[in-house]
């Protein structure tokens, strides 16, 4: 067992200080640990300090370490000031606690600072280079947030001053190193606010240095040209530059938490929401009020950047949504995981009041998102005067303060008039009745209200998006104590709201993962059957609500807009295949993924078998008595569903054998235009559609009843929102456009219709592709390519990029879309945008996706693409070889950092073992340290990362199996 091992198995198993030293002692006498074992034991506390942030116990193995003798206090000094550049160490109580350990060590020995704080046998290039990383230590001192609990400024600038007090002898010192070591003393004297005692000895050290180099102005010119050279080559490592005036990782963040919203790491998610965050913050290695700066710049970027419009993602409304009524939450969420993890209250609070106060800064950015606020309310009459005068950067101090992560009075003093602004209506309605806006919501989503009086309530909640986690709140309630009850007619109405407004069901993908709601559905349609009901026609329409509900939300938040190549029956529903888990069981959506599917009557079992026998002939039997009671009874809701797509298909066939007359078919569709069974017609009308498209001509009845389906007064809106774009898609298709007019079946006016559902204003006689917005398969092929591209434009006019990587896998395979990243990022680098492209595919690689939707992007880069990249590589010329070598080291070392942090995240804020990114990023880095060994003799690219890459004391602090 080595010194190392001991201490750390000491630690976490709770011995003693003195039991630790004892046993320190006893292994030192017995085995031959060497003369470095001092060292040994300091970098194993240290180790340690990375996890265990400010820990007593560890100060007392040290301290003890060091009354002793076991541990002398130079060396001590010495791994601590390098140590403390790790990102990792950089916490203010924890720095400060060590380096006032070592102060007070050297007071009470009564040494000079030359034989205690360094060995007296030191040479003056080893204490200028100390001198360097003391230097070093003020600097992370001074960018982290102020705390009335540490004075880690004041402990710095002493340690400062001792080593400083120690360079006596520079005849040692060579012309370049003084011109490196008087950079950087000049760069902490122009750009820190020092003690007049440190600033006097650290003039002195730049006049010596000044001295030694000559009076040249020239020369001490060079020199800070070549420190800042220097600087620059140290800061960037392997990792990157780490800018501080980012807005591309937090914009990639922010537009990945919106977009996926209803995904495991979406907005929807507060534990891995919180995780994906907090994995980030650790990545970039950003001060606390430095990552609050980027977050807050980077919201109302993707906010000034929306659309005045409501009518796609982007819109202004949902932005709004998310930064004032979601974001908040998300950063007090944000607040309690750090704290857990070494960040007070009081750090976070002063971090948010740095960024706050550094936005107000930012006038042209509140500017463009008082326009684009302006536009939306221009086109919204529904705003009241209240929300007029409101201010989208009071609103969000409004919601910071009632999350409790910023103080009243620094509100206030950021906006005197808060004090005076006016309760919204909602607050006010509230108030007037004495209770909570939460209980005052549940009180107004009855059957009682009106659907006018439940209109204009769900307006207000969508003009005030401090309501929105209230709404959220009420509704998960109702779904769950409903469905638990199985009250079909509190649970029909409450679905039926959510669905005929669209922007309530954004509000809940915001808020809660709306997939629970699915699976509360599916599990009553699935089991649902009116065997012991009494009135079974109301009790299949009441489901039919929370059918169409699902159906709803499963297209709205899972779409993928395909080509019009496709089968139509899969536009809407090709991404729900996987399964949802909640509490650990499996929900499947096939139940409402397959409605759409046709049978053949040998595929159907004998219970589906006979359901259909029976209704074909009570829909679509001339001589047949309609639906009664009975027939209800004995079908269960889900075979009805089922079975109804091939009960339209077979009637379609009957009518074109003319095995029924027109008379007939029309009176079998009038039962499901009803109450009764509207609610299956989604699938009826793609069935009916995929049909069309494979036989065209042959299939003039499907059409028909297309048209009379989608046309009639009777067709619920939600059904023709679900079916016209498919529709749509469909009548493009110059087949279907050769269909001959007659009275009874007019193209144009299925077309008008789909248009109206959907709020498109076009001609419906026009029959040019284009004309309906479905993009052709060439224009589709190209979008992964032209998505990687616009990122890259946004992030040089510094706003927020995005990257669907999703939907870019639905247009072409992982690694033909990491060879185009590649190829894109490969071009901007050449252009100086190294930064950007590390940032990029870092996203891309590290970033967790649903992984039923996209496969871990990370193992298939490493294992796949990169070993095509490195043969690439070889065979280029010096120059371009060069910098696509640095290229890939860069984005080599930040994936994998960014996916260790994310996975420990994960680990640690969702209390749960799992491998968001495919495989944990230690056997990525593993396999590729192999590889990367295997080839280096025959590759000088291989070679290349593999020297970069172990060079790296960040990166291989992380990843040991990179050691040389």
């Amino acid at each position: 067992m080595s010194l190392a091992e001991l201490t750390r198995n000491s630690y976490q198993c709770g011995v003693s200080p003195q039991q630790w030293l004892g046993l320190c002692k006893l292994l030192v006498q017995q085995q031959d640990v060497g003369v470095d074992f001092s060292t040994t034991i300091s970098n194993a506390i240290l180790e340690l300090y990375r996890l265990y942030p400010a820990d007593p116990t560890l100060r007392e193995y040290l301290q003890l370490a060091l009354s002793d003798g076991l541990l002398s206090n130079a060396v001590f000094v010495s791994t601590f000031i390098r140590a403390a550049r790790d990102p990792e160490l950089q916490n203010g109580s924890t720095l400060d606690m060590l380096c006032r350990l070592a102060l007070n060590t050297h007071y009470t020995s009564g040494l000079s600072p030359a034989g205690s704080i360094i060995p007296l046998a030191d040479s003056q290039v080893s204490v200028l280079s100390k001198v360097q990383d003391a230097l070093a230590l003020l600097r992370i001192a001074h960018s982290l947030p102020p705390s009335n609990f540490h004075h880690l400024i004041i402990s710095a600038s002493e340690l400062a001053i001792l080593l400083l007090s120690c360079v006596t002898d520079m005849s040692q010192v060579t012309a370049a190193q003084a011109m490196i070591y008087l950079g950087d003393a000049n760069d902490v004297l122009q750009s820190l606010r020092l003690s007049q005692e440190l600033r006097q000895v650290l003039e002195g050290f730049v006049l010596s240095l000044s001295l030694l180099m000559g009076d040249d102005a020239k020369a001490v010119r060079d020199a800070q040209m070549l420190h800042t050279m220097q600087l620059t080559m140290g800061k960037n490592d392997v990792l990157g530059t780490n800018i501080e005036t980012d807005t591309v990782t937090c914009g990639l963040l922010l537009q990945s938490l919106m977009a996926c919203r209803t995904c495991d790491f979406g907005a929807g998610s507060d534990l891995e929401a919180v995780a994906i965050m907090t994995g980030t913050l650790r990545w970039t290695s950003w001060a606390p009020n430095v990552f609050c700066t980027q977050l807050l710049v980077a919201a109302l970027t993707c906010v000034a950047q929306s659309s005045a419009k409501d009518d796609h993602e982007s819109s202004f409304s949902l932005w709004r949504a998310f930064v004032v009524g979601r974001l908040p939450r998300l950063l007090f969420a944000l607040e309690k995981t750090l704290e857990a993890h070494g960040t007070t209250e009081a750090d976070w609070r002063a971090a948010m009041h740095a960024a706050l106060l550094s936005l107000s800064q930012r006038s042209d950015l509140l500017a463009q998102c008082d326009v684009v606020a302006r536009q939306g309310k221009g086109h919204d009459s529904g705003q009241d005067n209240n929300t007029l005068l409101r201010s989208l950067i009071r609103e969000f101090i409004q919601q910071l303060l009632a999350a409790g992560i910023i103080e009243y009075t620094f509100a206030v003093s950021m906006d005197p008039m808060m004090v005076n602004d006016p309760r919204t209506r909602l607050q006010s309605e509230a108030f007037d009745h004495g209770c909570s806006i939460e209980t005052y919501l549940d009180s107004k989503l009855t059957l009682d209200s009106s659907p006018e009086d439940t209109l204009l309530l769900l307006e207000k909640i969508r003009q005030e998006p401090g309501s929105h986690h209230c709404f959220a709140a009420v509704v998960q309630k109702r779904f769950t104590s409903h469905s638990t009850s199985l009250d079909l007619e509190h649970l029909s109405h409450l679905t039926r709201t959510l669905y005929h407004h669209d922007f309530a069901l954004d509000i809940l993908s915001l808020h809660l993962k709306i997939s629970y709601l699915i699976c509360n559905a599916l599990e009553i349609i699935s089991g649902y059957d009116c065997e012991t009901v009494g009135d079974p026609q109301t009790a299949v329409s009441h489901l039919g609500d929370i059918v169409l509900f699902a159906e709803m939300v499963l297209a709205k938040f899972r779409v993928c807009f395909l080509s019009s190549e496709c089968d139509c029956s899969l536009i809407f529903f090709v991404k729900i295949s996987s399964p949802i888990i909640k509490d650990g069981k499996m929900y499947r959506t096939e139940l409402l993924r397959c409605t759409s599917r046709i049978y053949q009557l040998d595929e159907l079992s004998p219970e589906h078998k006979s359901a259909f026998a029976t209704w074909y002939k009570a829909i679509f039997d001339s001589n047949s008595e309609g639906i009664d009671d009975a027939l209800l009874r004995t079908t269960k809701p889900q075979i009805l569903l089922q079975i109804s797509a091939t009960l339209f298909s077979q009637a379609a066939l009957a009518r074109q054998e003319n095995r029924i007359d027109n008379d007939t078919l029309q009176t079998g569709m009038s039962y499901f235009l009803g109450p009764l069974l509207q609610w299956t017609l989604v699938g009826v009308i793609h069935a009916m559609l995929f049909e069309i498209g494979h036989r065209a001509l042959v299939a003039p009845f499907h059409l028909a009843i297309v048209q009379t389906i989608l046309c009639s007064p009777c067709c619920p809106v939600v059904v023709r929102r679900l079916c016209s774009p498919s529709c749509l898609r469909l009548l493009s298709s110059r087949r279907i456009q050769a269909f001959p007019q007659s009275p009874v079946l007019d193209i144009s006016v299925i077309r008008a219709t789909c248009f109206q559902t959907l709020g498109v204003n076009k001609d419906p006689s026009c029959k040019a592709l284009e004309d309906h917005q479905i993009s052709p398969a060439t224009r589709w092929m190209d979008f992964p390519k032209q998505e990687i591209h616009e990122a890259l434009v946004l992030a040089r006019r510094h706003k927020a990029p995005r990257i669907d990587v999703t939907r870019c896998l639905s247009a072409t395979s992982p690694s033909r879309f990491l060879d185009l990243l590649w190829s894109e990022l490969s071009v901007a680098s050449s252009l100086g945008e190294m930064e950007t492209c590390r940032r990029l595919a870092t996203f891309v690689l590290a970033m967790p996706r649903q992984l039923s939707s996209a496969p871990p992007l990370l193992p298939i880069f490493m294992y796949n693409v990169l070993p095509c990249l490195i043969t690439a590589i070889d065979q280029q010329q010096a120059t371009e070889k060069g910098m696509n070598t640095q290229l890939l080291v860069t984005i080599i070392s930040s994936a994998l950092t960014a996916a260790l942090h994310i996975e420990w995240a994960v680990q640690t804020v969702c209390e749960e073992q799992r491998f968001v990114l495919g495989q944990p990023s230690a056997a990525v880095a593993r396999r590729l340290a192999a590889d990367l060994r295997a080839q280096k003799s025959n590759s000088s690219t291989s070679a290349t990362i593999l020297q970069r890459l172990g060079s790296s004391p960040a990166f291989v602090t992380n990843f040991p199996v990179f050691v040389m």
